[in-house]
């Protein structure tokens, strides 16, 4: 279980730099500020949380962690397909972070709900 559980944390990790190489190609607009800061937050910040339900002090913790882990993953979800309607950035590939997000969105929403069954 340890070793999936580092394979998701890098996953994450690596998440978080698609995230963050995607936000500092935004243009310098409002709507681009606005948005490579709502994205660049949510999107680093799944890994990190992730990171703390690891070392969660009870499985009520956990979850709750790993609630906040798919809230912002929602997010992220949300401004990446923002950004691909609105046809914003250009040179990047921002159908396979969005597949991402989905992939890591059922990951972690299959672990919520296993870890409530647990209870």
């Amino acid at each position: 279980m340890e070793e999936k559980a580092n394979q998701l944390a890098e996953r994450l990790l690596d998440y978080g730099v698609g995230i963050f190489k995607l936000a500092t190609k935004l243009e310098a607009s409002l709507p681009g500020k606005h948005i490579a800061g709502q994205l660049f937050r949510a999107g680093t910040s799944a890994g990190a949380n992730y990171e703390e339900a690891c070392g969660a002090e009870s499985r009520a913790d956990f979850i709750h962690k790993v609630q906040i882990v798919l809230k912002e993953l929602r997010e992220s979800h949300y401004w990446l397909r923002l950004l691909l309607k609105s046809d914003t950035v250009q040179n990047f590939n921002i159908d396979s972070l969005i597949e991402e997000t989905k992939q890591l969105i059922n990951i972690i929403a299959k672990s919520v709900i296993t870890a409530k069954k647990k209870k």
